[in-house]
């Protein structure tokens, strides 16, 4: 008697495990026919207004792309500089003390001039001249200097005036890439770096919310609270809200980087389109993230969150 109820009871337990496995989702994750652009550009509208700078609603910020305090920025001397190889964009050009150097679109290079004075300049300290000199992998022929309207002298890359970022608190730190649309960070030849080959998801270490997931152009994946993962995953996000938050095309789970696998595949939305999940949430971008690094869409409506790697939602009220 006691051998066929243990019996029982195990055939149950494997039951009950296959179910869970199988119920979320009918499709392992595919890129196949149907898959939806991720790189949607639909108005912002009621789902998280975009104001001036791309900047939504729920994230406000004084124009600058500084709403907190940072020291490491603020050192003085260049020194040395270096090429650091940065997992999303590639090669960046850091300072001796291993701080990412920026350029900002509003200046120009030819000929050499800086446009971030005041308040800015405070939020971008610019790099003085003096003492840098160009480390392995950069032509020293592209070091210069401009001078400012304070008269200091600014060093340039290519002509292109050279700034720190005031949030980026210690060596490899990038929070400053593609603030407002306009600061980049430099590559060795003074050119903005470029973004590095990605895969289809992976993680980004941001500098407020820790680490979060991204797509393979670098932008910001997002989870919605009114959402349903089990038993089947279901997603809430439909007509216009669906052109303010694209959903995530299927990829294959081995095109994953730090994403955990469970979960981690794609379902058909009853409207057709097929959309990613991670532990079995649908996965989003928002049209109102204009750069890779955004995160206007956090907060948002308070329902909207960008999604960590076991797809729980980062920074969201626990109930």
């Amino acid at each position: 008697m006691k051998t066929s109820w243990r019996s029982a009871s195990l055939v149950a337990s494997a039951a009950a495990v296959l179910a869970l496995t199988t119920a979320c989702g009918q499709e392992s994750g595919t890129s196949g026919v149907g898959s939806q652009n991720v790189g949607a550009t639909a108005a912002a509208g009621g789902y998280g207004s975009v104001g001036a700078g791309g900047t939504a609603s729920a994230s406000p910020s004084n124009g600058y792309g500084a709403d907190g305090q940072g020291s490491a920025a603020q050192a003085s001397a260049a020194g040395k500089l270096a090429v650091t190889q940065n997992a999303e964009l590639g090669k960046v050009l850091t300072d001796g003390a291993g701080l990412t150097l920026y350029r900002f679109d509003a200046d120009t290079a030819e000929p050499p001039k800086s446009s971030c004075d005041g308040d800015c300049a405070k939020t971008w300290p610019p790099v003085p001249a003096d003492d840098a000199t160009a480390g392995a992998g950069i032509d020293k022929a592209l070091l210069g200097e401009v001078t400012r309207s304070d008269g200091s002298k600014q060093l340039t890359i290519g002509g292109w005036p050279a700034y720190r970022y005031a949030k980026d608190a210690k060596a490899g730190d990038i929070a400053g890439q593609g603030v407002g649309g306009k600061w980049y960070a430099l590559a060795p030849d003074g050119k903005k770096a470029t973004l590095a080959s990605l895969p289809g998801l992976s993680v980004r270490k941001d500098a407020k919310l820790g680490d979060i997931v991204v797509d393979k152009k670098g932008m910001t994946v997002y989870r919605f609270l009114k959402d349903v993962a089990w038993p089947d995953p279901i997603s809430n996000c439909t007509g216009s809200c669906l052109e303010k938050w694209p959903a995530v095309a299927p990829v294959e789970p081995n095109d994953t980087k730090g994403i955990e696998k469970k979960g981690l595949m794609g379902f058909t939305r009853p409207d057709g389109v097929k959309q990613m999940t991670v532990d079995c949430w649908p996965a989003y971008t928002f049209s109102g993230d204009t750069e890779p690094g955004d995160t206007n869409g956090q907060g948002v409506g308070g329902t909207w969150y960008a999604m960590a790697p076991d797809g729980k939602p980062v920074g969201a009220p626990k109930k």
